[in-house]
Order: structure tokens, then sequence, then C-alpha cells
């Protein structure tokens, strides 16, 4: 990952995991939060790739929390400051460094410089939001979405923690009821909808879905290559035959589009073998929507689907 900086400095903290070397777990993560903090106030980064360096103010206090913590486990150790103290400034100036190329985050680092950056401008900064979410959760969505990096439903919707409880998969699809085979979709709709009362459930597909574009070229029959993706995306086969038989003339690429939205509907659909969404669907407690996200183009659809739903005749009447 490449991270613009000003002219004088760069960062250099890929030699983080090196210079901890030998050090205990605990003062590791401790100096890694302080480098992490550092890291993020040295960085003047590029506003339309990314985002997520703390204030200066937060900074100077992120920094003093972290070093407080670092003293007080070097007081109980005290054979370890010494070697604490040389990783800190090997780490400091390491990070003042001037370079001429791009510079590298490291992993860790990457990860505690988030961290860092989340708890100072969120977590801090909304304590009342954070303190109600600490004695439980009451999301009124359910989101199936797609595990693509690109297209992450809390940040595409602006969902806020406790907002949506969400579920990523391949291709962003809803098995039909199976208690063996799909045992993990069933027990994250059961705890959804019976347990968390959620009020939607919305499944979205996106542009350019790497999942699709294997079930539209997937063979329908014969050996597979793959051990799992090729049996997990064929849960939408139906909407494969669908535009296959109505675009047949169609690029894959635009076959791929029609698929995208397609497969969403037979999401949908699988959807209502499971009894307790059918339950909530009857009893108009429950609602169920599709989506596609196109990133390409910077657009959102969101449709629902009247599956005329009545309520199971008793042999009785």
């Amino acid at each position: 990952m490449h991270y613009l900086y000003n002219d004088h400095h760069r960062l250099h903290c890929h030699h983080l995991q090196t210079h901890l070397c030998g050090m205990t777990v605990e003062t590791e993560m401790i100096i890694m939060e302080i480098a992490a903090v550092i890291c993020a106030s040295n960085r003047h980064i590029d506003r339309d790739n990314c985002k997520y360096a703390p204030s200066r103010g937060d900074m100077g206090s992120e920094i003093d929390k972290a070093i407080a913590s670092l003293k007080k486990l070097l007081s109980e150790k005290k054979e370890l400051a010494t070697t604490a103290a040389a990783k800190i400034n090997q780490i400091i100036g390491d990070i003042q460094k001037p370079d001429i190329g791009p510079a590298f985050v490291g992993p860790d680092v990457r990860i505690m410089a988030g961290f860092a950056n989340f708890k100072a401008n969120k977590f801090l900064a909304n304590p009342t939001l954070y303190d109600e979410l600490a004695k439980g959760q009451s999301p009124k969505f359910m989101v199936f979405a797609c595990s693509d990096s690109r297209v992450c439903p809390s940040h595409v919707l602006d969902f806020q923690p406790g907002e949506a409880f969400v579920v990523r998969n391949i291709a962003n699809m809803v098995p039909p009821f199976d208690k063996v085979k799909y045992a993990g979709v069933g027990a994250a709709l059961e705890y959804a909808v019976l347990h968390l009362k959620v009020e939607n459930i919305v499944v979205i597909g996106h542009s350019r879905c790497g999942g699709i574009k294997g079930l539209m070229t997937f063979p329908d029959e014969g050996p597979t290559s793959t051990d799992f993706i090729e049996d997990w995306v064929k849960i939408c086969t139906p909407a494969k035959s669908k535009v296959k038989a109505g675009n047949a003339s169609a690029s894959l690429d635009d076959q791929c589009v029609s698929c995208e939205k397609e497969a969403v509907n037979v999401s949908l659909a699988n959807l209502l073998t499971y009894p307790f969404v059918r339950t909530g669907l009857l009893n108009k407690t429950l609602a169920i929507k599709g989506g596609h996200y196109d990133f390409v183009n910077g657009k959102f659809e969101l449709w629902g689907l009247d599956f005329n739903i009545s309520p199971p005749i008793s042999s009785e009447q």
C-alpha cells in the first residue's frame, strides 16, 4: 500500500517487526501503538485516496496514553527498559528519515494506525453511542453483501455501528434452507430475525463481481476446478439460466451485469425457504429488498419483489 507524504518526511515503519524482535508481546503491542500514532501524525495523506489521520491534538493525547501504559509496564519489568527505549528511538528515527522513493507501511503498523484513528476520531468522539453499544445491539437492517474489498456496505451506505448486522460472502448469495450444507448462513439469519428482531433484510449485488463472472463462465456439468467456489456460486444457477436464455447474443460483460441483479432476486427467493423469514413477512414485521451498487458509475438501485405470500391453509378449514 502506498501513501503520499510531504517532500521532507517519508514513513519507514516497514522495519517495525525487525525492531521488535525479542520483546514481550505486551511490550510489542504498546510500542506499536506509540509508533502507529506517531506514523499517523507525520503523514500528509492524499485525501482522495485515504483518510484516517487523527488531529494533532488527539495525536498528542494518544501518544501520552500509550507512553503512560509503557511506563507502567516497564516499572514492573525494569529489565525491559533499556531495550524498549532503544526500539522506540530506532522506530522514530526511521519515521523521520527522508527518502526519494514510495514508502510502504507494514501490516502491523497499518492496523494499529487505523485503530488509533478510529479511537481518536470516532470512539472517543462519540462516548454516548459506544456506551449504548456496550449494553447490546438492536440493528434495523440485516445485509448480505459481497466479500469484495471495494463494496463494504457500511462504507457505501454510511451505516453507523449498531445499525446493520452484516453477512459477507462470495457474490453476496443467500443459499436455500439447509441445516447441514449452509448452517453458517442459516445461523446468521436465525439470529438476526428471531433474536435481534431486524426489520429489513437487504441483499446487495455489485458491479464487476468476480463471483458472478465465475458463475457465468464455469461449466454447468463435469468436474470442478476449485474446492469451494464453483459449488458456492452455483447457488444462483437459476439466474445464469435466465440471463443466458434472455440475452444469448449479449456480450459476457453485459450478461454479467444482468446476472448480478438476477442473482440478487434468486437470493431473495431463497430467503423464503427459511420458515422464520416467511413468518416475519406474513406478520409484516420483516421486509426483504434487493440492491445493486455500481461502483464504476457511482449508482445504487434498491427494489422489492412481490412474492404474494399467503398464510398456510389448515387441513381443518
